[in-house]
C-alpha cells in the first residue's frame, strides 16, 4: 500500500498541464460527483497545514516560547472566482487556529460559492476591507486574486493594488500561481504578484516551469489533492507529452547497477571531438564531464598541440592528436589504426572547436552514430542549414543550444524567449533531433512532441564552460546507454538533471559566485553519490 502511494505521488509529480487540460481534468472530477465545495475545503486545509509547517509563517505564540503573544496577522487577497473561494476558506481556517485574519476583496460580483464563503467569514467577525492599505500592517499575505486560466492583462484598479502589495515586500503565499501570470507561458499579464511561496494545486501548471515566471513564483510546491490518475490519463493519454524531470526518473535512466561481469567497452565508448589552440579549456572541461558520466572508454580528439595538456588532465583517457589548421583548429580527424567512427557508441562534438573545423562537423554528421552537437558544432550546423542537413541523418542527433544559438539554428521559430517549451518542441519536430534548450528551466524535446522540463537549477551555472561540462556528461551517458534501448530524450534529461543538481550543491557549499566550470565537474560525483544514497 505504501509503495503504491509512493508510485502514485511520483507519477503525479511528473505531470505538467496546460489551462485547457486542467479544466478538462477538473470537469471530469466534478462530473464524477466530487462537490466543488468539498474540493475547496480539502485544498484549503492542505494549504493551511503547509503554511503552519513553514517557519517563515510561525508566530511567536505558535512555535515560540511565549504562547501568550499573538500569532501573525494575515492578509487575505480575495478574487471573484474559486481561487478567491480557496483563499476565504484558508482565511476561516487560520482564524480558527488563532491567527488574526483580515480580508481584502475589491470585487462586487463573486461566484456563488465564493460569495457564500465571504458571507460566512464576515459572520465569524473576520474583518473585511475594501481598501488595500488596511492590510499593510499584516505580517504576511495570501494571494487568491486570480487562479489558473487568466489570459487578459490586469489593469487598474487591481494593477495598482498588486503594485502596492509588491512594494510592501512582505512574504506572500500565492494559491495555484501568482495572480497576473499566464498559466501556460508564465508571461506577466501587465503586472503580477511577486510570491514568496506558490502552492500549485493538483497538478503542475506549465507556466510555473517557464523562465519568465521564475522571479514571481518564489518557492513552488505542489499541493496534491488526490487527482485520480484515471482522469489524468483520460485527458492527457497514457504518454504525457510534457513532464517534469524528477530525481526518481533521472536515477532510473543511469546505467546502474553494472553487470557483475563486464569490461570497459561494454560500458560504452565515447568519442569527444573538441578544442583548439584558442579554446583549449573547452576540451578539458567537456572531457572532465564525460569522465564523470562513468563511460567505460573515453577517446578525445584534439589538435596535436593540445595533446600534452589533455593527457595531464585526463590520464586515463585515450587522447588522439589530430593535424591542425593554421589557426590551431582540427584540420582532419586522424583516428587510430583499425578505428573509424562506427567503432564508437556515441560522438560528442563542438566545445572549443571554432568554426574553422567545418570539415569535422560534416564528417560526424554523415556517421551512423548517435551524435551530440554543442557550441561551434551548432554554429557550423547553422551555416550548413540545420533542417535539411539533419533530415538526412539516420542516427539520433542531440542539439544543446542556448537561446542565441537556437536563433541561428532555427531563425524561423520566433518563440524561443517568450515560450521556450513551444520553441523547443517545434525545433525538434522540424529537425528530427532531440533539442535541449538551455535556460533557467532547461527544456528537452523529441521529434514526436514529448518534452521534459528540468524544474530545478541555479544561476551559479551561468558561467563560461558549464555547457562544455554538460556536453561531455550527456555524451558519456549516451555512449553507456547505447545498447539498453532507453529513449534518447530520457538520457539527455538525466544529464541535464545531474548537471543542475551538481551546480545546486556546489552553490550551497561555495556560494553562487564560487561555481566555476572546473569546480562543477568535481561536484558531479558528489551529488550523484548523495542522491543515490538517499534513494536507497
Amino acid at each position: 500500500m505504501i509503495q503504491k502511494l509512493m508510485d502514485r505521488q511520483e507519477q503525479i509529480s511528473r505531470v505538467v498541464v496546460t489551462t485547457h487540460q486542467m479544466h478538462d481534468i477538473e470537469a471530469r472530477i466534478f462530473a464524477a460527483g466530487m462537490p466543488v465545495a468539498a474540493l475547496m475545503e480539502k485544498v484549503a486545509g492542505l494549504i493551511v497545514r503547509r503554511i503552519q509547517a513553514i517557519p517563515l509563517f510561525w508566530g511567536v505564540g505558535d512555535k515560540g516560547n511565549s504562547p501568550s503573544l499573538p500569532l501573525p496577522k494575515v492578509g487575505i487577497l480575495v478574487g471573484p472566482g474559486h481561487n478567491g473561494g480557496d483563499a476565504l476558506v484558508v482565511a476561516r481556517e487560520l482564524h480558527f487556529r488563532g491567527y488574526e485574519v483580515w480580508i481584502y476583496c475589491p470585487f462586487v460580483k463573486l461566484k456563488e460559492l465564493t460569495s457564500q464563503h465571504l458571507q460566512y467569514a464576515q459572520s465569524l467577525g473576520i474583518p473585511f476591507y475594501l481598501s488595500i492599505e488596511q492590510l499593510q500592517e499584516c505580517d504576511f499575505l495570501v494571494d487568491g486574486l486570480f487562479g489558473f486560466g487568466l489570459e487578459r492583462s490586469i489593469t487598474d484598479p487591481i494593477a495598482s493594488v498588486i503594485n502596492q502589495v509588491n512594494e510592501w515586500n512582505k512574504p506572500i503565499v500565492s494559491i495555484d500561481l501568482p495572480s497576473g501570470l499566464h498559466t501556460d507561458t508564465g508571461e506577466v499579464l501587465g503586472i503580477a504578484i511577486r510570491a514568496t511561496y506558490t502552492f500549485c494545486l493538483g497538478l503542475w501548471k506549465l507556466g510555473l516551469l517557464q523562465d519568465q515566471a521564475l522571479e514571481y513564483i518564489g518557492k513552488a510546491e505542489l499541493i496534491d489533492f488526490d487527482v485520480p490518475l484515471t482522469d489524468v490519463q483520460a485527458v492527457l493519454g497514457d504518454s504525457f507529452k510534457i513532464k517534469r524531470i524528477t530525481k526518481q526518473t533521472a536515477l532510473s535512466t543511469l546505467p546502474l547497477p553494472r553487470p557483475l561481469v563486464t569490461h570497459k567497452y561494454k560500458e560504452g565508448h565515447l568519442l569527444l571531438i573538441c578544442g583548439s589552440q584558442r579554446y583549449m579549456g573547452g576540451a578539458i572541461l567537456s572531457g572532465l564531464g564525460a569522465r564523470a558520466s562513468g563511460v567505460g572508454m573515453l577517446s578525445v580528439a584534439v589538435p596535436e598541440s593540445l595533446k600534452p595538456i589533455m593527457v595531464s588532465h585526463l590520464p586515463e583517457t585515450l587522447i588522439i592528436g589530430c593535424p591542425e589548421t593554421p589557426s590551431g583548429a582540427i584540420a582532419q580527424l586522424q583516428l587510430p589504426e583499425k578505428t573509424d567512427l562506427s567503432s564508437f557508441n556515441a560522438i560528442a562534438c563542438g566545445p572549443g572547436l571554432t568554426t574553422d573545423a567545418e570539415a569535422i562537423v560534416q564528417l560526424v554528421l554523415g556517421s551512423d552514430r548517435p551524435l551530440i552537437l554543442d557550441a561551434d558544432g551548432l554554429n557550423i550546423l547553422a551555416q550548413m542549414g540545420t533542417i535539411p542537413t539533419l533530415q538526412k541523418r539516420q542516427a539520433p542527433t542531440v542539439l544543446t543550444p542556448h537561446a542565441g544559438e537556437f536563433l541561428r539554428l532555427f531563425p524561423d521559430i520566433p518563440d524561443v524567449k517568450t515560450n521556450p517549451v513551444k520553441a523547443a518542441q517545434e525545433a525538434a519536430r522540424q529537425s528530427g533531433a532531440v533539442v535541449l534548450l538551455k535556460g533557467a528551466r532547461t527544456a528537452i524535446a523529441n521529434p514526436e512532441g514529448a518534452i521534459w522540463i528540468n524544474p530545478e537549477s541555479t544561476p551559479a551555472l551561468a558561467r563560461g564552460g558549464s555547457g562544455d561540462v554538460l556536453t561531455g556528461l550527456i555524451g558519456g551517458l549516451l555512449a553507456a546507454d547505447a545498447s539498453k534501448h532507453i529513449p534518447v530524450e530520457n538520457i539527455v534529461a538525466t544529464g541535464a538533471w545531474w548537471h543542475s543538481q551538481a551546480g545546486i550543491l556546489a552553490a550551497q557549499e561555495r556560494t553562487e559566485l564560487g561555481v566555476d566550470a572546473h569546480t562543477l565537474t568535481q561536484y558531479l560525483m558528489s551529488v550523484l553519490a548523495a542522491e543515490l544514497k538517499m534513494s536507497q
